[in-house]
């Protein structure tokens, strides 16, 4: 091969260096030390060809100095995917012949619900399948309240008719009548029911609370404290002992079965329609209330909530905890459904769809995925609980880049274009709007409030928090 004039003018040049130094090259070597890379193979070969090209990372932050804006895109780009791929409507069970005005969830099956229309019927739902199992027609009337039995072996419904009847769970065989286990005739109607978490007994509400052994016919002990009825009943989960419920009275009771009168109750400005308590923290429950707003208390100071949760634009009907106790979901007479952290007085999701109607009741599912919800229009839906997951198996990979992207949403969480991004929601027209209208009516009264204050003598117009403005008195 020929070489170039610049080549053989380089070789020249250097053999007439290394003459003039009367140095052998092969000895010039020996005494030359050349420094060489050595790289492990480990670190940079992979052992199959599926596997990932290793890259070396110097973590060291001074050698990246544009680290936090590399991290500050690729939250905002994690944000807006979240709001590309929120679809949180699943599916929507249909079949009942009037408006859906109570759910129950099964104790020990995640797959099986139950629910219960104004027609007095009661079906049971495959959830996993999306389709209903079992229909019995229950009661004449409203089905006012269910609730399944802590064994899940059956299940309990009451209704307009002024009875208590007991199901088995199980489908009836071939030939058999779908006939009650044991009905019990009340004299008045009753409008809510709950379980034991443990032992064989459930209350009821109408008139008064009661509370009924499953063996007998008659209640084993009642509650009155001079109210006309009640709408609610409610066991806590941790403290199983005690109980709440709502009265038209405005009010909120609390009871103990070991004792024989009521412990206390808060009344509030305007009714409370449902309660439902923290499965986490046994002091802790949530009302939902006519005036538009959800309320926490600690039952142990009930001259003031914890936190009032305002965002609906109608009265707030029904309110069920996630497993977790940390977020709730209200469902509202204003066609929405809501999800509150437990510690938060705004939302962080609203659902809604073009042909869903005033929601009358709403269930977290046992394993904190789903939510299911029921509406005036006959439909029961069912909704993923975080907007943007993605169901099924997720491969190591997805779920690296998902826990990744969730930490880096929760580090800039409060700047401006993320917070954005993050808060937007879209409203219908007629929330939208009414919600604006709430917006200016609690400025206009709040301006006035200072100026009152600002122009009356000192000392005459006290100072009134937010959380202590909607409770008028403590009775125990």
């Amino acid at each position: 091969m020929q070489r170039g004039p610049s080549e053989s003018l380089l070789h020249q040049h250097m053999a007439s260096v290394l003459s003039s130094l009367s140095v052998c090259p092969l000895s010039l070597c020996r005494i030359m030390k050349v420094k060489v890379l050595s790289r492990n193979p480990d670190d940079y070969v992979r052992e199959t060809k599926l596997d990932i090209q290793r890259v070396p990372r110097n973590y060291d932050p001074t050698l990246h100095p544009f680290e936090v804006s590399r991290e500050y895109t690729r939250a905002l780009n994690a944000t807006k995917l979240d709001r590309v791929f929120a679809k949180p409507f699943l599916a929507s069970l249909d079949g009942h012949r009037d408006g859906v005005n109570c759910m129950a969830k099964h104790t020990t099956s995640l797959s099986t619900l139950l629910s219960g229309s104004c027609d007095g019927e009661v079906r049971v739902w495959n959830l996993s399948k999306r389709e209903c199992g079992r229909t019995l027609q229950a009661h004449e009337g409203f089905v006012r309240g269910m609730v399944v039995r802590f064994c899940g072996t059956s299940f309990f419904t009451v209704g307009d008719d002024k009875t208590i009847k007991q199901w088995k769970m199980e489908t009836p065989g071939y030939g058999e009548e779908e006939e009650p286990l044991n009905t019990i005739l009340g004299k008045t109607v009753f409008t809510g029911l709950d379980h034991h978490r443990k032992d064989a007994v459930f209350a009821t509400c109408g008139q008064q609370v009661d509370i009924w052994d499953e063996q007998r016919s008659s209640p084993i002990r009642s509650f009155t404290w001079g109210v006309d009825s009640f709408s609610s009943v409610s066991f806590n989960p941790v403290e199983t002992e005690l109980l709440a419920s709502c009265a038209s009275d405005r009010s909120i009771v609390l009871y103990d079965m070991r004792e024989s009168a009521p412990l206390k109750k808060v009344i509030m400005t305007m009714r409370s329609n449902t309660l439902c308590w923290n499965p986490m923290e046994a002091y802790y429950f949530t009302s939902s209330n006519e005036d538009y707003n959800l309320y926490t208390y600690d039952m142990r100071y009930l001259d003031r909530p914890i936190t009032v949760h305002m965002d609906h634009v109608s009265a707030v009907l029904d309110v069920d905890y996630s497993p977790t106790g940390k977020e709730f979901v209200s469902a509202s007479f204003d066609k929405t459904v809501r999800i509150f952290p437990k510690d938060g007085g705004h939302s962080r999701e609203v659902y809604h769809t073009k042909r869903m109607q005033h929601v009358i009741c709403v269930k977290w599912s046992a394993d904190n995925k789903y939510i299911l919800s029921g509406s005036d229009e006959m439909n029961i839906r069912l909704w993923k609980a975080n907007a943007s997951e993605k169901l099924g198996v997720l491969a190591p990979r997805e779920r690296e880049s998902r826990n990744y992207s969730q930490k880096l949403k929760e580090k800039f969480q409060h700047h401006p274009q993320i917070r954005r991004i993050t808060h937007h929601r879209h409203l219908p027209k007629n929330v939208y709007h009414q919600s604006k209208e709430l917006r200016i009516m609690k400025e206009a009264r709040r301006r006035k409030y200072a100026n009152v204050r600002k122009h009356s003598k000192p000392g005459t117009v006290p100072v009134v928090s937010e959380k202590a403005k909607h409770v008028v008195t403590v009775v125990k």
